[in-house]
């Protein structure tokens, strides 16, 4: 057979017809051992069902596991961020957070009585109830908005001012304080000065007779006045916590 085949094929050898079909045989060797195509793809021509070809299937991937990396970063940067706000536990308290504000909180109210012995001939006086919230403030939460002074000062000169211009308009009684109290509510919203220690100012005013003869004074004595000293004695304790501590 091998003879007719050779007869049957002028000009070529036998040596040649057999290295030929030598490397047919490996080629055939070499494409059985080859990975078969995604049924998918073998099915379809070498492209998938929903007609896209092998390498926009690997692009979808790339890009699929893309989002689910973000997504993934996301996650742990919010888990981060809320690590970050976790409330301290009291047994994280120390001895210095606990011992400076309350330390400050009572030479404020000692300097505040001191204060009091030098105007008590005009009988008002500088320890009033709305001083006191301020001094929570203060000590305790310095970086909070209410303790901004910006806030501070401008809501205690608004709402007094307006406690007294309420007074004067309604005279005592539910109507002037009713009155008072809603204006300083949109007076601290229009000018972003949230304090809320500022807004018992005017009720102070309208139910306090030994006020009344300071007039628009009242804007800036007791609550301005007071403020005053205790943003002085805040810088003392807010040192005396950051560089000696126990």
């Amino acid at each position: 057979m091998a003879l007719l085949q050779c007869q049957s094929l002028p000009g070529i050898g036998c040596s040649g017809i057999a290295l030929a079909r030598a490397r047919v045989q490996q080629c055939l060797a070499a494409a059985s051992h080859a990975p078969l195509p995604p049924p998918l793809l073998r099915a379809n021509g070498g492209t998938s069902t929903t007609g896209r070809s092998p390498a926009s299937v690997k692009a979808g991937d790339a890009i699929g596991f893309g989002r689910r990396g973000r997504r993934g970063l996301r996650v742990v940067a919010e888990a981060a961020a809320a690590a970050k706000v976790t409330p301290v536990s009291p047994g994280g308290v120390s001895i210095s957070d606990v011992l400076w504000p309350s330390a400050g909180a009572f030479l404020a109210m000692a300097v505040l009585g001191k204060l009091d012995q030098v105007v008590a001939y005009k009988g008002v006086s500088l320890t009033i109830a709305p001083l006191g919230a301020v001094c929570c403030v203060l000590f305790s939460a310095p970086g909070s908005p209410a303790a901004k002074k910006y806030n501070m000062f401008v809501a205690q000169i608004g709402c007094a001012a307006l406690g007294v211009l309420a007074l004067s308009l309604f005279g005592p009684g539910w109507l002037a304080r009713a009155a008072a109290l809603s204006a300083c509510i949109a007076f601290m919203t229009i000018t972003g000065a949230s304090h809320p220690p500022a807004a018992s100012l005017p009720l102070l005013f309208i139910d306090g007779p030994k006020f009344h003869n300071l007039q628009f004074w009242y804007a800036l004595f007791p609550g301005a006045a007071g403020c005053v000293v205790l943003c002085l004695i805040q810088e003392v304790v807010v040192y005396l916590k950051k560089n000696f501590k126990f």
